[in-house]
């Protein structure tokens, strides 16, 4: 209907309501025998009444809802409009001092009570009308689905399923024994998540919905796990609270990922602090282009620094996370740079000309069994030369602080990549002992383990695993690996790194590690598939690779911090001549056998126990 003959209408429709309520109040006081003695009165009556509940109506706003969306502030309105024009009876009534042939007092309860229900009601009926019009041809139709979860956001998800042609609502189930047996939108609450199995058989549905927005994590993964045995198809709905709020369609409903089970708690940070040591301050980052590097310039970018300058050696990374920031942070300068962390002339062009104020090191190579074999003196210059060349820069430079990314690895190393990774650290921290009493440069080392969708992460391999139709290979049925989101990790270097007063290694809580087995397994099910269809296969330890990663070493001791997800650890000190030695090592020309760098490397880190494979 057009806007133009919808407006009239509906106008039309609120004065008839009108009438109709004055004259059924009559009939209803007179026991429904018409009252000819009372017509003047009530001819009287609507022509009070009628301006009064048009002008009533428009003040009310009733005029700017549409009928086919109407709801409870529709209902408020009508209440409104309904109380105005009983204010206005109730002074007719007052005014009406005849003797004879009064206004019935009962009209003050009847015509109110009669006029809500005309107009409220209609608004209803034209709602389901509408909705029957356009949605009703769907019932039926579209793949019979399971919600889990008949709280708030199961209602909605219920309600825009319903308009959906794809899907069908057959059964909720929900933990809440209060629930069962009722019906959610005429779909019945059948009981809890454990019986999903037996629910999906009874109503042949292969598809499971997570509406549980407010469950723990445990929650989704146990939901989820249940489902998948059953061979069901398990989908959620990214954002649902912003789906209760009418902000996400349905159509942006995705499969359950690995990543929604693994992923942990949004993490809390102190804003303001970040915001007091990031904002107008000019900052550096090496491997700007990698996994964390680009993470940490998108948060670093939320917090107005003066200008953020890229250190990266891939040009297709640097070009990716240059183009990230002009799209998504316009206002802010960039400045992307190419450089090798192991080229001093370089970066002393870089910090003579942006003179930065932090520097957030996280160019590294972190892949242990590429590293371990025919690589291990190029992990060396890259990891402790450029951490060592990136560090003294800092110093030298008047920098307020310098942030190394390292890795649990470093701890109680048994490759070469954790090693110097452990070298790099002790770097930084010699650098800081050794400072003049003038310098004011702070140095602070973040520890954490693996982060989910990183740069060789172990997800990604799995995936394109499944996709080839297996096998899934997993180097050990027990080895175990600790778990976060990117966001969260760079959100805790920043937090660290506001918490600083130098010298320190900090810890990230990581939570509790995961076997890679098991994720194998979930990944394996999540993507329809059982292990008969796609096996794992145990391929032996890499060159270099743990069971366990652990992210204090025995000797150290931590101390707690204001946040809960970060702690400190108290590293054993490193000697005076440490620095002038290990610069001497570092100066050879190479190449160095992997031998000798393990050799090398045992020298320095003595926790350093090189793992033997045949």
């Amino acid at each position: 209907m057009k806007k133009s003959m919808r407006l009239p209408l509906v106008i039309l429709f609120d004065l008839l309501a009108a009438i109709l309520a004055w004259s059924c109040g009559f009939l209803i006081r007179f026991n429904f025998d018409w009252p000819a003695e009372y017509v003047p009165k009530m001819l009287l009556g609507l022509a009070v009444l009628l301006p009064a509940q048009g002008i009533a109506c428009r003040w009310a706003g009733l005029y700017r809802g549409m009928w086919v969306f109407a709801s409870l502030p529709d209902l408020k309105r009508v209440l409104k409009a309904v109380a105005v024009s009983t204010a206005v009876l109730v002074a007719l009534t007052a005014l009406d001092r005849s003797s004879e042939l009064a206004i019935p007092r009962s009209l003050l309860v009847l015509y109110p009570l009669l006029l809500l229900v005309m107009m409220g009601g209609g608004r209803a009926a034209g709602r389901m009308w509408k909705e029957h019009r356009l949605y009703g041809g769907l019932i039926g139709a579209g793949k019979p689905v399971v919600v889990a979860g008949a709280g708030t956001g199961g209602a909605m998800l219920v309600r825009e399923l319903e308009r959906s042609p794809d899907w069908r609502v057959v059964a909720l189930v929900d933990d809440d024994r209060a629930k069962w047996g009722l019906e959610l939108h005429g779909h019945p609450v059948v009981g809890g998540v454990d019986l999903l199995p037996q629910v999906l058989e009874d109503y042949t549905s292969k598809h499971v919905i997570l509406a549980m927005p407010s469950a723990a994590r445990e929650t989704l993964a146990r939901a989820t796990d249940i489902a998948t045995r059953a061979g069901a198809h398990v989908f959620t709905v990214p954002g649902l609270e912003d789906l209760m709020n009418g902000h996400v369609a349905i159509n942006t409903m995705r499969p359950v990922e690995i990543e929604d089970l693994l992923g942990r708690e949004p993490v809390q940070i102190d804003g303001e602090h970040v915001q007091a040591m990031l904002t107008g301050k000019t900052v550096l980052i090496t491997g700007a282009g990698g996994s964390i590097g680009s993470e940490l310039c998108r948060q670093i970018a939320r917090f107005a620094p003066a200008r953020l300058v890229l250190v990266e050696a891939c040009e297709f990374a640097l070009y990716t996370i240059e183009q990230w920031l002009k799209q998504h942070r316009p206002e802010l300068a960039v400045v992307p740079l190419a450089g090798d962390v192991k080229d001093a002339l370089r970066l002393e062009e870089i910090f003579g000309t942006w003179k930065p104020h932090l520097v957030f090191h996280a160019a590294a190579y972190k892949h242990v069994p590429l590293m371990e074999v025919g690589n291990a003196w190029q992990a060396v210059r890259n990891n402790v030369l450029g951490t060592l060349n990136v560090a003294e820069h800092t110093l030298r430079h008047g920098a307020e602080r310098f942030v190394l990314i390292s890795t649990d690895k470093a701890v109680n190393p048994t490759n070469v990549m954790g090693a110097t990774k452990r070298l790099a650290e002790m770097c930084c921290e010699a650098l800081h002992s050794s400072r003049s009493d003038t310098s004011s440069t702070q140095f602070e080392m973040v520890r954490f383990g693996n982060v989910l969708g990183s740069t060789g992460s172990v997800i990604p391999k799995f995936a394109e695993q499944i996709a080839r139709g297996g096998p899934v290979t997993v180097t050990h049925p027990e080895i175990n690996r600790y778990f976060m989101s990117i966001p969260e990790a760079a959100q805790l270097v920043l937090q660290a790194a506001t918490m600083g007063q130098g010298g320190e290694v900090f810890v990230l809580d990581m939570g509790e590690p995961v076997k890679i087995v098991d994720l194998a397994r979930n990944m394996i099910r999540l993507s329809g598939y059982s292990e008969d269809e796609i096996r794992i296969e145990f391929t032996g330890l890499r060159p270099g690779e743990k069971l366990y990663e652990e992210l204090l070493a025995d000797a150290e001791q931590t101390r707690e911090t204001p946040h809960p997800k970060l702690r400190i650890a108290r590293s054993r000190p490193v000697a005076e001549s440490f620095l002038d030695e290990l610069r001497l090592w570092l100066a050879q020309p190479g190449p160095v056998a992997d031998e000798d760098v393990r050799t090398g490397l045992q020298r320095w880190v003595p926790e350093y126990e090189p793992a033997r494979h045949s």
